[in-house]
């Protein structure tokens, strides 16, 4: 597969023609909503493992390699028959390689909503090894609410996908709660009544297991959320149920903060049988424009989790949306949320040109709208996803893991799925 930048002038039938793909999967793969128009700096990942490029009059390597945005030496080592870089012939055939080669089997969990729209349930889950379905929340006694969850469940396990059921401690009228965190795993019975609801509704449903996302927990109830998980981990196992949990990113074991302190990585990687490592949210709904995940505080982060945490129990988080700030930025004002096949749609509307941050691995775009506000938009396309997906290769991870999977990204699956085989635990 290759991943083409667009430059001024380019077009879909351009980019078909010089890599000898149909117009039309160029179109859907990349979720183009107007044939016609190209956003400047846009990623175009194009379904190609290779092309075959006879050498015109006049053309040198270093042309073929801007041209295709391939670099020189990897024309050169997918073509030993050139023996002087310097001198290709008319006529010569020349193998243009693909930008991304296989790297080997992952394991990619995706959380969802019960909400999720059928036709992008269909086309995500075989790209899937875990769908995790978000939440049952929990409530200061241990019960559960409970959630119209069996159509994603069933239709998991359908296209061999691992359901697994997620619990937190969300209130029921939004946000994380420390105080609900703080009742249950202060409480026993509690524990108990939590224990006995999930295992006796992952039977029912036929879960494969289940995800602990508690957040703020009180930094002093950190060793009680650590006996929690033995205690969870244990009766988890003996009943033939696997157990994740999803903890905040931190960078060292002294990170101060409500959302860190009570997250202590080598007990989640004691019991747990695999984390969701939630590297995300660094440009978020109430803070300053930034990249949701740029790759350089994402490696930080991944780096200390390795040195506590064995690698292969390591989902990393990707983000699968952006956000769009209205600048300056005001503390208290919001940015909106956007999809990210819509950020490149909105760039194209107004007339914007997207730039590729290299220290974050993001795109991003500035325009004005009506009024004449200034805005900055980051978002995730095929680049970044790439980027990601080597840091999780490079680290040997045991996967990634995306919020949400409910907005369709056909990019990401081409990107993920000429980087990975997609690992695959449920028979069904």
């Amino acid at each position: 597969m290759f991943i083409y930048t667009v430059r001024p002038g380019n077009s879909v039938y351009y980019i078909s023609q010089l890599f000898g793909v149909d117009r039309q999967a160029i179109i859907d793969g990349n979720q183009i909503e107007n044939p016609n128009v190209l956003v400047v700096g846009q990623a175009i990942a194009v379904p190609a493992d290779s092309v075959s490029h006879t050498v015109v009059q006049g053309e040198t390597l270093h042309m073929l390699a801007m041209r295709y945005q391939v670099s020189a030496a990897a024309i050169l080592r997918a073509n030993p028959q050139i023996t002087d870089p310097s001198l290709i012939r008319t006529g010569e055939v020349i193998t243009i390689p693909s930008q991304i080669e296989n790297l080997g089997e992952k394991a990619v969990n995706g959380y969802a909503f019960p909400s999720i729209n059928e036709s992008t349930l269909e086309k995500t889950l075989p790209n899937l090894t875990y769908c995790t379905v978000f939440s049952y929340q929990v409530k200061a006694d241990g019960s559960l609410t409970q959630i119209d969850d069996e159509r994603v469940v069933n239709a998991a396990r359908q296209k061999n996908t691992a359901p697994m059921m997620s619990v937190t401690n969300i209130r029921p009228s939004g946000g994380f709660s420390s105080e609900i965190a703080h009742s249950v795993l202060t409480d026993e019975t509690a524990w108990n009544n939590l224990l006995d609801s999930a295992i006796n509704i992952m039977k029912t449903k036929k879960y494969y297991g289940l995800n602990i996302d508690f957040e703020y927990i009180l930094q002093s109830d950190r060793e009680a959320y650590n006996s929690f998980l033995k205690t969870a981990s244990g009766r988890l196992h003996d009943a033939g149920f696997i157990l994740s949990t999803s903890i905040a990113p931190k960078t060292a074991a002294s990170q101060r903060g409500l959302l860190y302190e009570a997250h202590d990585y080598p007990v989640h990687g004691r019991y747990a049988d695999f984390v969701v490592i939630m590297t995300y949210e660094w440009g978020y709904t109430y803070g300053p424009a930034m990249a949701v995940a740029p790759i350089n505080l994402v490696e930080q982060v991944i780096r200390y989790a390795v040195s506590v945490i064995p690698n292969q129990k390591i989902f990393m988080g990707i983000p699968n949306y952006g956000y769009d700030w209205t600048l300056p930025f005001v503390k208290g004002t919001a940015a909106k949320p956007l999809t990210n096949p819509g950020a490149v749609s909105l760039a194209a509307r107004v007339g914007a040109r997207i730039y590729f941050d290299a220290a974050a691995q993001s795109p991003y775009f500035n325009y004005y709208d009506v009024s004449g506000r200034r805005h900055e938009v980051w978002f995730e396309d095929a680049r970044s996803i790439n980027a990601k997906l080597r840091l999780a290769d490079r680290y040997g991870l045991a996967g990634v893991s995306y919020w949400t999977v409910n907005s369709y990204f056909a990019q990401n699956w081409l990107v993920l799925n000429s980087t990975f085989t997609v690992k695959k635990v449920l028979n069904r």
